[in-house]
């Protein structure tokens, strides 16, 4: 069966440590945003110019750092990488 969207935000920021709570409800949010318009530029995922500027601000703020964001997916794709049996393919792009 597959996961809802939700469980699989919360899968994927579940080994996302922010040092203040409140960046982690903002990149929660973010990640409901940006998930609900998958391929859409930031202005129509975030739905208001709010929205569009508190995302903007959590991208910049010197307390969050690309490890920071990206330690949940990497996290969740080394689970899945160890609930595989079998070979898995990886590309790699240059």
């Amino acid at each position: 069966m597959a996961k809802s969207t939700g469980d699989w935000i919360d899968n994927e920021r579940e080994g996302c440590k922010f040092n203040d709570v409140r960046l982690e409800k903002r990149f929660e949010k973010l990640l409901g945003q940006l998930s609900d318009g998958i391929g859409e530029s930031m202005p129509l995922s975030c739905q208001d110019w709010a929205n569009t500027k508190a995302a903007y601000r959590f991208f910049l703020n010197d307390r969050v750092s690309e490890a920071d964001i990206l330690a949940g997916h990497f996290q969740a794709t080394a689970d899945r990488f160890s609930a595989t049996s079998g070979l898995v393919l990886v590309l790699r792009l240059r």
